[in-house]
């Protein structure tokens, strides 16, 4: 490599300069120093976490191994009746079923309406931001707005559902939206589906976003047709968001209260209880406060296994890789 040219002009400005030393490097702290650093970081979140998640887990799981009814001491222990009886109650299996029944229509109704819905507001549309606004709007709306709402549109006689089937000929469905066992869980679903469908589209559209123009061009330009594009290019590419969001429909399915508590307090006759409304009756309502907590007990077991259980065999491919040690170690 051939030097540099050096003029007289340059060889005495080098020489009129002072040298610099090297600048010092800089190293992080190791040892005791580290672990102080983090604890000091994470000590407000531990307080916190330890406050409100750890000590409530704790108090229910020792108060559900009592009969007490949230007034005075706890002096009567009861060992696991409080579960022997939980799994032995019709009405309680009635909620798990009555939970699963919300998982299978979210997963195979709500879940393809929404990515239907995604797919064509992803598409060159006139005015498709105003109708992505509509569709997310209902998922602004509290949960207790939204079920005023729908308890003034399905209220018998006056409501407009009542109005609507009166028009299409429908007469026999009148007056029975919420209050007929059969036909209470469809229409709160619906209610679930018009709140809810729009959060998991503008998910499906945020990932359809992300997909590279670029290969679906490529995919045309081999022959591909649309539902080949969309079946083999744009689906498994979009495979962990919808893995996301079956793991966020499935959670709320089995968590779901506010919605279904201001509708119908899970009647009429429990036929559209759930797990946390029966948490509810029987801790603020009948005073049992001991068999309450077995069922928060039962029901944050079931929230925790099928979470790991997903994390673990489902979500594993998309989390691979995304934790990391210090310094790419």
């Amino acid at each position: 490599m051939p030097s540099p040219v050096s003029t007289p002009t340059a060889e005495r400005l080098r020489k009129a300069l002072p040298a610099r030393p090297p600048a010092p490097v800089r190293r992080l702290p190791r040892g005791g120093a580290d672990w102080v650093s983090v604890a000091w970081f994470l000590l407000p979140a531990l307080v916190l976490f330890c406050v409100f998640v750890l000590a409530p887990i704790a108090v229910a799981v020792y108060t559900g191994f009592f009969t007490w009814g949230g007034i005075g001491p706890m002096d009567d222990f009861a060992g696991l009746a409080n579960y022997t009886r939980l799994f032995g109650d019709e009405v309680f299996l009635g909620d798990l079923g009555r939970g699963l029944y919300l998982i299978v229509l979210s997963v195979t109704v709500q879940l393809p309406f929404a990515l239907l819905t995604a797919v064509l507001l992803n598409q060159r549309l006139r005015g498709r931001a105003v109708y992505r606004t509509l569709f997310f709007a209902p998922y602004i709306l509290s949960e207790v707005v939204t079920a005023v709402l729908f308890t003034m549109i399905f209220l018998p006689g006056a409501g407009m559902a009542d109005h609507l089937v009166g028009l299409l000929g429908l007469e026999e469905l009148r007056g029975r939206w919420l209050a007929d066992p059969s036909t209470v869980m469809p229409t709160l679903f619906t209610v679930m589906v018009w709140k809810y469908f729009g959060f998991h589209m503008m998910l499906f559209l945020a990932g359809l976003q992300g997909i590279p123009a670029e290969i679906l061009e490529a995919a045309s330009l081999d022959g591909a047709g649309a539902w080949q594009r969309f079946r083999h290019v744009t689906l498994p590419l979009l495979g962990p968001t919808i893995r996301i969001s079956v793991f966020l429909s499935i959670i709320g399915s089995i968590q779901l209260f506010d919605l279904v508590w201001v509708m119908t307090a899970g009647g009429p006759n429990h036929s559209s209880e759930t797990m946390a409304i029966a948490m509810f009756q029987f801790g603020f309502k009948r005073y049992q406060v001991g068999y309450a907590s077995a069922i928060s007990v039962v029901l944050f077991m079931i929230s925790l296994v099928f979470s790991l259980l997903y994390q673990r065999y489902v979500l594993r491919r998309d989390l691979s890789g995304a934790v990391t040690t210090g310094g790419g170690r």
